[in-house]
């Protein structure tokens, strides 16, 4: 007899095996190469949240602060993001997404949902495609727990 928690971690077997073949496929699908999944995570963060401190990436994209100093420099040497001093305290600095960094993260974006779009409608039932559409806001809402 299957417990709970043996059901759980059936489930969470199956989902990260779902989403990592499907995030697989959508790097495979791409046209261009894809900047780096840290990098992504990134852009992404200042893109939907807006200016952050560099603290404050560290702690909500759960990344080690050395790793992000790194990434920090490349992006904004490659003039993908901006970083100012903070007027409310000079020791810290904002972190905010460029133009540049937005036409990165939209480049990115646009051939795998492109593609992705195409296999759900080649592939799904409009009734699956609705069940998906949930499962999509409930994997949000896991990501961000």
């Amino acid at each position: 007899m299957q417990t709970e928690s043996d059901e759980l971690t059936a489930l969470a077997r199956e989902v990260r095996e779902g989403v990592g073949r499907l995030n697989w496929r959508m790097r495979a699908e791409a046209d261009a190469p894809a900047p780096g999944a840290a990098v992504l995570a990134v852009l992404s963060r200042l893109y939907r949240a807006g200016t952050h401190t560099p603290g404050e990436l560290a702690e909500t994209e759960r990344m080690h602060p050395q790793s992000l100093t790194r990434i920090l420099a490349t992006l904004t040497e490659r003039g993908l993001v901006t970083r100012t001093a903070d007027p409310s305290d000079g020791r810290r600095s904002l972190i905010d997404i460029t133009a540049g960094g937005r036409a990165v993260l939209r480049e990115y974006s646009v051939s795998r949902e492109q593609w992705l779009a195409a296999a759900l409608d080649r592939t799904l039932s409009p009734t699956e495609q609705q069940l998906l559409r949930m499962a999509a806001q409930l994997l949000k809402r896991l990501a961000d727990s």
